[in-house]
């Protein structure tokens, strides 16, 4: 499954990496995809921006993982320090079936088509759902613009407990911003590689919510990994990486020019993340990034170019997508 692409970014000549032939524990049956796709004609990134006002977005409730008031640091673990941002992450936001507005962390991944973000697998997008790169909390206009989901792709039988806890990622697609360019035309992309092993140095990037951590801004932590003892899953000790840093992205061979590096795993798996009770912030999970994720990748790519067809044979006056 080698997809050979052009330069991204002075990154790789691949929009995959594939850094090894391993894959410990992989799944011996094929699990199922699932896609949501939503109407492109009444969904576009403008309508993003004028419904996610500042407001809004700082309002935003993430998914349960260590919500709260932050809890005292651990002196023998690195503490996240707050810093600007970077262009290829940011927030995604959504409203869940409730109308109850919550948030995750979600990455651009650079791909075919240029429009690619990866996430958790249980962040689960739902209505009205838009991804603000290096967002700024309180500023009226944000600096990579806000823009709409279409597409989501992930496993009908991803979770946070059991099989499908080593599942827990997803990819969505976002619409063109108002001159038509794609995001990672603006932002940049990280490239998605598959794991190299239970132990590797990361850079991992987040947004945590302003209910635990008042300052509203992106963290970082440089770490190291290693394995979540009994499962098929990393794990990283870090202070402060609180609810809604669920899809952080974990980097290795961040380039400061570019702002971009190789995304080798997500915060997700195992309990959403990470474990549960009042210092859940200092430990987080990732799933082991094999086959799986490396055949939705494939399966988002290639169903893009389908649908790109479907559409252009439909001519202008085709029908917009529907929910699948």
């Amino acid at each position: 499954m080698t997809l050979a692409l052009g330069m991204a970014f002075g990154l790789a000549t691949s929009p995959v990496s594939h850094a090894t032939d391993k894959d410990p524990g992989a799944h011996g049956t094929q699990s199922t995809f699932s896609h949501q796709s939503r109407p492109r004609a009444t969904w576009t990134s403008k309508d993003a921006k004028a419904f996610w006002t500042p407001r809004r977005m700082a309002a935003a409730a993430p998914p349960e993982r260590g919500t709260g008031k932050p809890a005292a640091t651990s002196p023998t673990a690195p503490t996240a320090e707050h810093f600007d941002g970077i262009p290829s992450v940011g927030v995604l936001f959504s409203v869940d079936g409730e109308a109850g507005e919550h948030h995750c962390t979600a990455s651009v991944v650079h791909s075919p088509h240029g429009n690619l973000i990866l996430t958790a697998g249980h962040c689960n997008p739902g209505a009205r759902a838009a991804f603000v790169p290096q967002y700024q909390s309180g500023q009226e206009s944000q600096p990579y613009g806000v823009w709409a989901i279409e597409d989501t792709y992930a496993y009908s039988d991803r979770g946070t407990t059991g099989g499908g806890a080593d599942l827990d990622f997803a990819f969505a697609t976002v619409a063109p911003d108002d001159s038509g360019r794609h995001i990672e035309e603006v932002t940049g992309g990280n490239v998605l590689t598959a794991t190299p092993s239970y132990r590797n140095q990361v850079s991992v990037i987040g947004y945590p919510s302003v209910h635990s951590d008042p300052e509203d801004r992106a963290v970082r932590c440089d770490t190291t990994t290693q394995q979540l003892a009994g499962t098929r899953q990393l794990r990283m000790e870090c202070n402060g990486f609180y609810g809604g840093t669920s899809g952080s992205p974990w980097l290795t061979g961040y380039d400061p020019r570019t702002q971009t590096g190789r995304v080798i795993g997500v915060i997700g798996g195992v309990n959403g993340g990470g474990p549960q009770g009042p210092h859940s912030d200092r430990i987080s999970y990732s799933p082991y990034f094999g086959k799986e994720i490396l055949s939705l990748y494939d399966h988002a790519t290639k169903a893009q170019e389908t649908q790109g067809q479907e559409e252009s044979d439909q001519g202008p006056s085709g029908g917009s997508g529907a929910d699948g």
